[in-house]
């Protein structure tokens, strides 16, 4: 979804939300591995992912709309993008959980061919 003006401040930070746990996911970090990266809590992570931030941040997308630049957003947290290989994968589902260390591929087991040989 594109950030613009017409959006209200809740729609606006619920898509911050979940494009920063898009992005979470796609490190492959829990919540609790980037709230400590981070130095916040636990709880802080997860209110932002849920779209129920702290008031702080309606006050300051109350001054982005009235400077008529609330569209920045779009540049600040960008929407993010799997990688070709995470879309094959996941074969058009979002991840909803981190398992906290990095993924690995599978090896192919045998030859490989193309399948048409008789």
């Amino acid at each position: 979804m594109r950030i613009e003006k017409l959006l209200t401040d809740e729609t606006i930070i619920r898509e911050l939300g979940e494009r920063l746990a898009r992005m979470r996911l796609d490190r492959d970090l829990t919540q609790a591995e980037l709230a400590n990266q981070a130095g916040v809590g636990l709880r802080t992570v997860q209110r932002l992912e849920k779209g129920t931030a702290a008031p702080q941040l309606t006050m300051f997308i109350r001054i982005l709309r009235a400077l008529d630049i609330v569209e920045h957003f779009d540049l600040l947290v960008p929407e993010p993008i799997p990688s070709p290989m995470q879309q094959l994968k996941m074969r058009g589902k979002l991840r909803k959980r981190a398992s906290g260390k990095e993924m690995k591929v599978a090896e192919p087991k045998g030859a490989w061919t193309w399948g048409d040989e008789t």
